[in-house]
């Protein structure tokens, strides 16, 4: 049950809209202006507040910025009469969650309410997480404030406290390590190792030695009995990154410990009982691996107990300026430059750009940028030769760089995709990583004619 304010000067619209979130099972309570609005705004902390864009005295955007400015954490749907559309994107980009013309579709208002309030509880969930870790397990290293990070995030508070086993997938670079420490650093097992190996980097012959250890005389060259890292991590975590690198006879035994919680040493013949959470994570498809006939079924099934899969940055661009702050700010302490920004339109193509090496490959590429760059802020030229003829087209004149709004480049990027696709609604709003609903809304704000495929 959440509690929501209703804002509106309207009577039949505060009367129509209350009863209908009431019997979506919310608290609501009523503000007829702005001015009213910002006085129980002021006294409660409401997760939502739907507000009316035109009023007497305080307008909707006032009441926006107030709510934000009180309570960060509040989300705000805005009613906008017709042919004020602009004032809706206007209000968003204050802070409210999104806007819905007036008189409302029930059905579409419910919807958003839904959604806003989904947001809401998200938010509210990982703010307290990162709170809790910020100091002292670091948490905050993971950057992001999209949708996409805030539901790994959520799904990492939840699976911590457990001892299940993970499996984290994702590109090369996307950040799967950081979230196997954020899942230990919030475990029971926190004061306990944390011990990490790259299983690709480690030849298969040595694979099991380095794993589950030896005994003196197993193999030419033991010369003495050897720990293995299931020892070390006796009590804490074990993460191993690249579990598709496995050689078989690795697999076999990596079964056997989470079956039974047992391994045993290279030539031993005895088993030996660890208490070990293993976390596992891979950039490989674990699937195809199985059709190959690469990885063993029944370990991917014991191993994918809880997945977390991390996103490759070009899906969630919405975190690439949070992402490059903090890696300017790392930059800055490690070369001592004092970098202030990144320029608008070198931020542009950071936001654009493919991203095939995800945060990794951002990361070096703002450090490169705060090494070569001659100024207090980085400019296009100071970006990677193949980034600066990143669509050209757009974004550049003869003269230099073109100042363009953030709208009509969306609006560019759109009706290409559109173009790309033939027009597929479905498949264009797949790739700009946006609802239907939402694609068509923009559709409809900027004036884009639809067209049928032939």
């Amino acid at each position: 049950m959440a509690d929501i304010l209703l804002v509106d000067d309207d009577k039949n619209v505060r009367i129509t809209l209350s009863a209908f979130l009431k019997k979506m099972d919310n608290n609501v309570d009523i503000a007829t202006d702005g001015e009213q609005a910002e006085e129980k705004i002021k006294a409660f902390p409401y997760d939502l507040v739907i507000t009316d864009l035109k009023m007497a005295k305080k307008s909707g955007l006032d009441v926006v910025r107030f709510a934000k400015e009180c309570n960060p954490l509040t989300e705000i749907i805005v009613l906008t009469g017709f042919g004020t559309v602009e004032s809706g994107v206007q209000a968003m980009k204050l802070g409210a969650y999104d806007y819905i013309t007036k008189p409302p579709d029930l059905e579409e208002f419910k919807l958003l309410v839904y959604k806003a309030l989904e947001r809401k509880k998200l938010l509210t969930e990982v703010e307290y997480l990162q709170h809790e870790l910020k100091d002292k397990y670091k948490f905050d290293n993971i950057i992001g404030s999209s949708k996409e990070m805030l539901d790994v995030l959520s799904l990492v508070s939840k699976v911590s406290p457990t001892d299940s086993t993970v499996l984290i997938t994702g590109e090369s670079g996307t950040g799967k390590e950081l979230i196997a420490r954020a899942v230990h650093l919030n475990s029971k097992r926190k004061n306990r190792a944390f011990v990490t190996i790259n299983c690709g980097a480690i030849p298969e012959n040595l694979q099991e030695s380095e794993l589950f250890g030896h005994v003196r005389g197993a193999f030419t060259g033991a010369i003495k009995e050897k720990r293995g890292l299931f020892q070390e991590a006796s009590g804490g975590t074990l993460f191993l990154d690249e579990i598709g690198e496995t050689a078989p006879a690795t697999q076999v035994k990596l079964l056997r410990f989470l079956q039974d919680g047992e391994i045993r040493a290279v030539g031993d013949t005895e088993p030996i009982h660890v208490d070990v959470r293993l976390l596992a994570a891979t950039n490989r498809n674990l699937e195809d691996a199985i059709e190959a006939g690469e990885f063993r079924e029944d370990l991917y099934y014991r191993l994918n107990v809880i997945p977390i899969n991390i996103p490759p940055l070009r899906e969630r661009r919405d975190d690439i300026p949070l992402l490059v702050n903090h890696f300017l700010a790392l930059a800055r302490e490690k070369t001592g430059k004092q970098l202030e920004t990144v320029s608008p339109q070198a931020m542009k193509i950071l936001t654009g750009w493919k991203w095939q090496g995800n945060v990794r490959e951002l990361e070096n590429v703002i450090e490169r940028a705060v090494i070569l760059s001659n100024q207090n802020v980085i400019l296009p030229h100071d970006l990677p030769m193949s980034m600066q003829s990143l669509d050209a087209d757009a974004i550049t004149t003869q003269a230099g760089w073109e100042e363009l709004s953030l709208e009509e480049m969306e609006k560019r990027q759109i009706l290409r995709t559109l173009e790309k696709y033939e027009w597929n609604q479905k498949k264009t709003s797949d790739v700009l990583g946006i609802s239907t609903t939402t694609l068509w809304r923009k559709l409809k704000s900027y004036g884009i004619e639809p067209k049928m495929k032939e």
